[in-house]
Parts: C-alpha cells; sequence; structure tokens
C-alpha cells in the first residue's frame, strides 16, 4: 500500500498577534518614525514609547500583514539614555513627540546616526563628512505656530492632535514644546467654546462649527494670529469667541475665519474672513522682516531657522559680486537673508501665493537686488540657461519628497560653483546627492540642525561643489 509522504518536522504555523495581546520584548533600535523595533517568532513589532537596549511589556494594538504594532505599558530593563521624569505629564499617552522621554544629547546622537544610515548607503557618497547635530537653543517651547484639531462636545472640548493610525484626538493642554502664548490661547478657546455652546464639527456627520485652531506667534512682536477652521461661514458665534479671546489673552492681534467644507483632510479652506482690522503679523529673523499672513508659510522654529540660513549663508561665502538661485524659496526667507551679500537672487517657487508673500517681503525690507519667480523649477531653471544666466550658487531648499531629477540635472546644467542643499529628510537628501556626485557635483560636508527637538525630524544643509574634470 502506497503512503503519502509526510514532513517529520513540520514548520510551525505564525501565530497570529491580536489585539490587546501582552508581550514581553527587547528592542534592538528605533526606526525613522521613533518606533522601538523588536521581534517575536518572526514577526517585527513597532513599539510606541520603547528605547534600544530596553526590555518592555506592551500591549499589540493592530496587526496587519505588513505592520504590527505595540504601546508599551511597563518597562522592565531601562536604557540608560531615558529620562527619570520626562518633561510632559502626557509622554506616555501623546505620541506627537517619540523622543521626548530621552536625554537630548542621546536624542542628537541619535539623529547624527540617522543621517549616517541615509548617507553611507550609498558608495560615492561614504567619506562624506558628517558633523554633529547643532542643538536648538530651546529644546522645548519652541513651535511659534500649531495646527490643532477641534473634536468632542461644546462643554468638553478636546482640542489637540490625532493620536498616530487613529482618527482619536489627544487634547494637548500645555504642550511642552509650544509657545507658551499658544498654549494661552489654546486654554481661553477651550473656555471660550464652553461659555459659548459653539458647536463642535463631527467629521462623521458633518454636523457642527468649529473644526481646528491654527495660531501663529511672532516672537519679535509678542503677538499672535489665530484663525477659526469652520465648516462654514457663521459670523455670530465667532464674533464672541474672538471678544472672549481677546479678553482673555490681549496678545492676540489677528484674528481670522478660515471656511473649510470639504470632507478631506486639509486643514485650510480657500478664504479668509478677518474679524480683526490687522491681518498681518511681523517677525524677524536677525535683521530681516517678514510679514506673515493666515497661509503664509514660516518656519515654526525661529532660532532653528535662522541656524539653518546663518549655515547657508556662510557656505555661500558671498563678496558682493555672485548671482544666486534660490530654488524652492518659499516666502524668500533664505534669498533675502543672502540679499545684502550677494549681486543679485532669483528666486523659484512653484506656489504663486508664496512668491507674493516673498515680494512683499522683500519690499518690506527695502531689498531690490532679489527677483521672485512663480512656477515649475525645471522649466525655470531650463529657461534661464537658455537667457544665458550664470549661475554663482545654487541654494536647493524642497519638500520632504525631494528634487526630481530633471531638477538636478537643470541645476547642473547651470555650473555653479557650489550648490547648498537645505533638506527635511536623509533618505532623499542621499539620494539626490548620489544623483549630483554623477552629475559632477562633490559632497563636501553636511551639517545636521536639530529643527524639531523631541520628535525624530532632523533638518540638514549640504554643501557641494563642482568637480571640474567632470562637469
Amino acid at each position: 500500500m502506497n503512503r503519502k509522504k509526510t514532513d517529520q518536522n513540520p514548520k510551525p504555523k505564525k501565530q497570529q498577534l491580536v489585539r490587546g495581546q501582552a508581550l514581553d520584548l527587547t528592542i534592538a533600535n528605533l526606526d525613522e518614525d521613533g518606533y522601538g523595533l523588536a521581534e517575536h517568532e518572526g514577526t517585527r513589532v513597532r513599539v510606541t514609547g520603547a528605547f534600544p537596549g530596553e526590555q518592555v511589556r506592551a500591549r499589540i494594538t493592530f496587526s496587519g500583514q505588513r505592520d504590527t504594532f505595540a504601546d508599551t505599558f511597563k518597562i522592565i530593563r531601562k536604557s540608560p539614555e531615558r529620562l527619570a521624569v520626562p518633561p510632559c505629564a502626557k509622554a506616555t499617552s501623546c505620541d506627537g513627540c517619540p523622543l521626548i522621554q530621552m536625554k537630548y544629547q542621546a536624542q542628537l546622537d541619535w539623529k547624527k546616526g540617522l543621517v549616517e544610515g541615509a548617507v553611507r548607503r550609498y558608495p560615492a557618497l561614504r567619506d562624506t563628512p558628517i558633523h554633529p547635530v547643532l542643538p536648538s537653543k530651546k529644546p522645548l517651547a519652541y513651535r511659534t505656530t500649531a495646527k490643532l484639531v477641534i473634536a468632542g462636545k461644546f462643554a468638553e472640548p478636546k482640542i489637540g492632535i490625532y493620536l498616530r493610525n487613529t482618527h482619536e484626538v489627544i487634547d494637548l493642554g500645555d504642550c511642552q514644546l509650544h509657545h507658551p502664548l499658544v498654549n494661552r490661547i489654546t486654554a481661553a478657546t477651550r473656555e471660550g467654546i464652553r461659555k459659548g455652546k459653539i458647536p463642535i464639527y463631527n467629521p462623521k456627520t458633518g454636523n457642527g462649527l468649529l473644526r481646528y485652531l491654527v495660531v501663529r506667534v511672532s516672537e519679535h512682536e509678542d503677538r499672535a494670529m489665530v484663525v477659526f477652521v469652520t465648516s462654514e461661514r457663521s459670523f455670530n458665534e465667532i464674533h464672541h469667541l474672538t471678544k472672549f479671546l481677546q479678553k482673555a489673552v490681549p496678545e492676540v492681534t489677528v484674528v481670522a475665519q478660515n471656511v473649510n467644507n470639504s470632507t478631506g483632510n486639509a486643514i485650510m479652506g480657500d478664504r479668509e474672513y478677518f474679524v480683526t482690522k490687522q491681518q498681518t503679523l511681523i517677525e524677524k529673523l536677525g535683521d530681516t522682516r517678514f510679514s506673515i499672513s493666515p497661509r503664509s508659510f514660516f518656519q515654526v522654529n525661529n532660532d532653528g531657522a535662522q541656524t539653518i540660513y546663518n549655515q547657508v549663508k556662510q557656505w555661500s561665502a558671498l563678496s558682493g559680486k555672485e548671482s544666486v538661485v534660490d530654488v524652492y524659496c518659499g516666502v524668500g526667507g533664505i534669498s533675502l537673508f543672502l540679499a545684502g551679500s550677494a549681486r543679485e537672487i532669483l528666486g523659484i517657487e512653484s506656489v504663486s501665493a508664496a512668491v507674493a508673500d516673498a515680494d512683499k517681503n522683500a519690499r518690506l525690507n527695502g531689498i531690490r537686488n532679489c527677483q521672485f519667480e512663480a512656477g515649475d523649477a525645471a522649466e525655470l531653471l531650463s529657461g534661464i540657461s537658455e537667457e544665458g544666466f550664470a549661475a554663482d550658487i545654487i541654494v536647493l531648499n524642497p519638500p520632504r519628497k525631494g528634487c526630481a531629477e530633471e531638477v538636478l540635472r537643470s541645476c547642473a546644467h547651470l555650473k555653479p560653483k557650489r550648490i547648498i542643499y537645505v533638506s527635511c529628510s536623509p533618505v532623499t537628501l542621499a539620494r539626490d546627492l548620489n544623483i549630483l556626485k554623477e552629475l559632477g557635483y562633490r559632497t563636501s560636508e553636511i551639517q545636521p540642525v536639530d529643527m524639531f527637538p523631541q520628535t525624530t525630524h532632523v533638518e540638514d544643509v549640504a554643501l557641494l561643489e563642482r568637480e571640474h574634470e567632470n562637469a
């Protein structure tokens, strides 16, 4: 009789982890989002609130085909880099600042490792000097801009952020990263909603009025702008809320209502209605002034921005004779910062509203050697190349996705002596530096900057120089 052969040592079937299950895990390292990484019977688990070298007890919050997440509820063996007492009482429940329980120097060391890991993946970049991360002057209370979700009922409103991977809003209270004025405004708004019984928007039903609270602070003026984002135009409720807020926090000098009736994730709608006569704030970085309107882009950490601008200026080594192209110039921050030391600066930006702000900021500072153009970066760079524009220095400051390869090729075609690349993503920075190497530009050095302490984000400034024999 023929019998089917059976495997004498069958491979054990991988057990599916389930939500609510508790596990003891050993953390190997942190990923770029600040999750501790652990292995459990062949499954990679991403753990909140855990640092490398720690043994923790964690509860599974989600288990899917690709990712498994867990929350730490007990630390069995602590890392020496963990603070005995974190600066925030909500450190274990709010995941907006994944590194806030880590000693600050350890944060800086980890961020340098993050940059090194991204850059060293490319053989052509392996010898590139990467400096220690420049620390923030203020590891806490540095955020001058906040965009917060309003949720719940008017009797007990929540003003805060979404927990990662959920639609649950955690009320931030006195957030340790926010400028103190932001926290005062948030507290007063919460009380104003209660007293005025202002209905809060419910995304499931589409009912309610208040959706978001946007706050911007001018440290230079010690004043603030508040934007109430609502589902519809409703003057009466916002007028009374504004009166309550300005009485509680007199530093609020600009208040606007922004109407956003979309169902997507965009915070701001297309139009503002100002409740106050004043419509802008003035902020200063160094000696340069900037006009801030409700939708102007401006760095949330002024000291960090100035550190980056100073680094760009130092590496530009301007003598007053150079032509500079500032690609992805935004509202003109770097352009205006360099203007006094250059012959001429051309700023390129795809968002026309940002270009209008840049022009306004140039006039505000009496700067006449800056020109700003709106349009596709590659097309504009190609155009000025055809016109014979000689760029001595190009500054690149792209969004997180980095530069399109055609932009990098257009930059190299202009043959500047130096390219200075400002990046908010080590991964896309390294990719683009590798492409520029192939196009004849060697990365001389990289300077990481801690623009966002307590978070996993790190900014970088890279100096590239033309290799004449290859260019």
